[in-house]
């Protein structure tokens, strides 16, 4: 069972034991990511999470921060989303405090050497010339794109590399400044620990955090009633799609129901879309869907590489599974497979202390409130077959549809046909 606990500035604990477990995790949750930039300074926070490795006044050069959690060998990392950035520290559970040590000295105390920002720049503009090579990886920001257009929603966490070349260390500085404070940070614990020693450790390693106020992110603008297409022109055998439509946030009711759906769809082995677009027609290699759900936004999507030659024939596929979706109501063994599946793939997951952590840490910050595993498990095995079929009478309309491609094409005429007349 979980705990939380709030000091007194505004700093929130989360400890999740597990006496069974080998290993401690500690995870220090902000609540900023990309969804908070402003646009000439778009990656900004991309670029601190990177930056915040490279050295700090106890450990001064990137291979002294390295070379501390190589000795005692620990593992970590450090991600950026929408909404969050992340650092965590996993260690063996005898080298408990050494977690904390580490992460709240990269956390509070990296020096953002002027040094090390030039060549960190370079590396990520080749991170983002690599996303551009990798159409099975780009086809999400530009799923983004084509869902929210110009504003931070819609912009690669990454950034561009016209506004990584302009950022100066004065906006890395400034941005951990106003984002990385007591009030918007989780410092989750799971793994063998003794709670009130974690609590106690948190208190000393993180008493140098900033109690200022953040600021906020704009809402997101979603306005559509037509299908929306975004082609990317890359010549290649394949062509990599993300097709679907817009769902919900974290705090719709129907979430469950749409989770349900998904992995009905596209979420399983023996999905339907496996079935009719890989097994019987060979028509891709891989074809799964995506259910995204973030604080503000949500979308439901299926994603492939086609082979190009038979595009059209792939995307009506898809499309008609969309449909009957909707037609019919799915069948009592299939949606227990689906709970089962659902249920069976979480429990393999959070064995591992980093994933609780994550699991209890993104909730805390994303909803204000948290539901354990079990909770969870009785929400999905609740969802009938009759809210799966309401979920998809409301979500699969032309008016919600939205088409990303990477492939040898130019024109949007013959998609939005396509689109049209096939949903």
């Amino acid at each position: 069972m979980y705990k939380k606990t709030t000091l007194e500035n505004g700093l929130r604990i989360i400890t999740v034991p597990q006496e069974q477990s080998q290993t401690v995790t500690v995870l220090v949750l902000v609540g900023t990511g990309s969804k908070y930039e402003k646009k000439e300074v778009s990656g900004v926070s991309h670029f601190l999470e990177h930056m915040l490795l490279k050295g700090t006044l106890k450990r001064p050069t990137e291979m002294d921060v390295f070379g501390a959690i190589d000795g005692v060998g620990g593992a970590f990392n450090a991600f950026t989303g929408d909404d969050f950035t992340g650092y965590y520290a996993k260690v063996q559970s005898s080298k408990f405090e050494f977690a904390f040590d580490w992460v709240s000295d990269i956390f509070l105390n990296s020096t953002l050497p002027a040094e090390e920002i030039e060549k960190e720049r370079g590396a990520i503009i080749e991170e983002i010339n690599m996303f551009y090579d990798h159409p099975m990886r780009h086809i999400w920001d530009l799923w983004n794109e084509v869902l929210y257009g110009d504003q931070p929603a819609g912009w690669n966490i990454a950034g561009t590399k016209e506004t990584v070349s302009k950022i100066k260390r004065e906006d890395l500085a400034s941005y951990r400044k106003n984002q990385y404070v007591s009030s918007d940070t989780i410092v989750c614990i799971s793994g063998n620990f003794k709670e009130q020693e974690a609590i106690a450790l948190v208190q000393k390693y993180f008493s140098e955090i900033s109690s200022s106020k953040p600021f906020s992110k704009l809402a997101v603008e979603e306005s559509q009633n037509h299908p929306e297409i975004l082609i990317y022109s890359k010549n290649n055998n394949q062509t990599q799609i993300a097709l679907g439509v817009r769902t919900y946030n974290h705090f719709h009711p129907r979430k469950y129901a749409l989770e349900m759906l998904s992995a009905v769809l596209g979420g399983m082995a023996s999905s339907r879309l496996m079935e009719e677009v890989r097994i019987k027609r060979g028509l891709a290699y891989d074809v799964h869907t995506e259910n995204i759900m973030n604080s503000d936004t949500g979308s439901l999507v299926a994603a492939a590489n086609l082979d190009t030659s038979r595009l059209h024939e792939g995307i009506k596929v898809i499309l008609g599974e969309f449909k009957k979706m909707a037609g019919v109501k799915i069948s009592e063994d299939e949606l227990k497979k689906a709970k089962d599946n659902y249920i069976g793939r979480s429990s393999i997951a959070l064995e591992s202390s980093h994933a609780l952590a994550s699991f209890y840490a993104e909730q805390e910050l994303l909803e204000g409130g948290i539901l354990t595993p079990e909770d969870i498990f009785a929400k999905i095995n609740s969802v009938t077959a009759e809210e799966i079929l309401a979920v998809a009478q409301d979500i699969f309309k032309p008016e919600k549809l939205n088409l990303a491609l990477v492939g040898p094409f130019k024109e949007k005429e013959e998609f939005i046909n396509l689109l049209n007349s096939n949903l």
